[in-house]
């Protein structure tokens, strides 16, 4: 899902997401020379396997693989692989494997921009921004503490609402599934915009809504979202940019992050997320 905003944003390319369970099932109308990419932590799992193959009887003009796993049956059965070279998954939850799978992604946009003769400014801040993505998020490790002693919090719940708008919409959905599949608490996440349509009747202080807020040109619209929560009682936890302006109170936690380009903020923000949900007990 982030993906798609990187292609049509960056490198003008138009890009529809499927979930792979839903795609083999239903009748798909394909523009013409389109690319079927799949994405893959072990290469082998059963649904993707069978978009992969439906894909060639609807006339896709071919395959990418995204896959952790050389010589897996995804690898061997698409036109062109990229490995995310993660490392062996130990875990049912799938860390590494997402945050390389968007990196990769990234890459590939930035290759497309380059091949399209797109401003080469795009390059140059994507490969910029991916340079120093590892210090960034080193310097987002010393919050490590911090981010421990907020998840005690959480100890109690049964419920936790993710928000985030734009391309952190899509991290916000990885946050509460990172929550659902290590903590064992039921966790959903709504793009902020449409916080009125559902989910706001539902905050009080026995949620925990936790927002991802870097410093973009959603802030401010965001910001607007989250005074809505408080007035409801909520308990926020905010994943904030060092520079948005936020002030913990008594409802309102901030968890400051250090500034990173725009271009790398979903892959950045994933990081917090995850290590939230590892350390709720």
């Amino acid at each position: 899902m982030v993906s798609r905003y990187w292609f049509e944003a960056l490198a003008g390319i138009p890009c529809d997401v499927e979930i792979a369970s839903e795609f083999r099932y239903r009748k798909s109308a394909v523009r013409r020379n389109s690319l079927m990419i799949t994405l893959s932590q072990s290469g082998e799992t059963a649904d993707t396997l069978a978009g992969l193959r439906l894909s060639k009887e609807l006339g896709y003009l071919g395959s990418l693989a995204i896959c952790n796993v050389p010589g897996s049956s995804l690898v061997r059965e698409s036109d062109l692989a990229m490995m995310t070279n993660a490392g062996t998954e130990i875990g049912v939850a799938s860390t590494k494997a997402f945050t390389t799978q968007l990196t990769v992604l990234l890459m590939l946009v930035a290759k497309l921009a380059r091949l399209k003769g797109l401003d080469a400014s795009i390059e140059h801040d994507i490969v910029h921004g991916l340079q120093a993505l590892p210090s960034r998020i080193e310097q987002m490790l010393s919050q490590d503490k911090r981010i421990e002693v907020l998840a005690e919090d959480f100890s109690d719940k049964h419920h936790a609402l993710f928000l985030g708008r734009g391309d952190q919409y899509p991290i916000a959905l990885e946050g509460a599934l990172k929550l659902k599949e290590i903590s064992y608490i039921h966790a959903e996440a709504y793009a902020a915009g449409e916080l009125k349509h559902g989910p706001l009747a539902l905050i009080d202080a026995d949620m925990p809504v936790i927002v991802v807020a870097p410093n973009n040109e959603l802030l401010e619209k965001l910001k607007s979202n989250i005074e809505e929560v408080r007035a409801r009682g909520g308990q926020l936890y905010v994943f904030a940019d060092q520079d948005a302006g936020f002030v913990s109170s008594d409802n309102m936690h901030i968890i400051e992050m250090p500034h990173v380009e725009e271009v790398i903020a979903p892959i950045f923000y994933t990081v917090p997320l995850q290590l939230l949900a590892y350390h709720v007990r």
